[in-house]
């Protein structure tokens, strides 16, 4: 195994996890319940997101997406 592979694992699953997270941050969610949204595959983007805009607060948006 190369030693790059071994410093830096980054998978599709990792790139996408990350970029559902900088999608919730920008959203509104701070990064650590972004982390955690976005690792959760059951919870849609869209949704999660949608609940923000639609005026939830960020706490109740987790509570009703968790």
């Amino acid at each position: 195994m190369a030693l790059t592979a071994e410093i830096y694992p980054e998978t599709e699953l990792q790139r996408i996890e990350l970029w559902r997270a900088e999608e919730l941050e920008r959203a509104g969610y701070e990064a650590r319940a972004a982390a955690l949204l976005a690792a959760r595959h059951d919870v849609d983007l869209h949704v999660a997101t949608g609940l923000l805009r639609d005026g939830c607060t960020p706490q109740l948006a987790l509570e009703i997406l968790l």
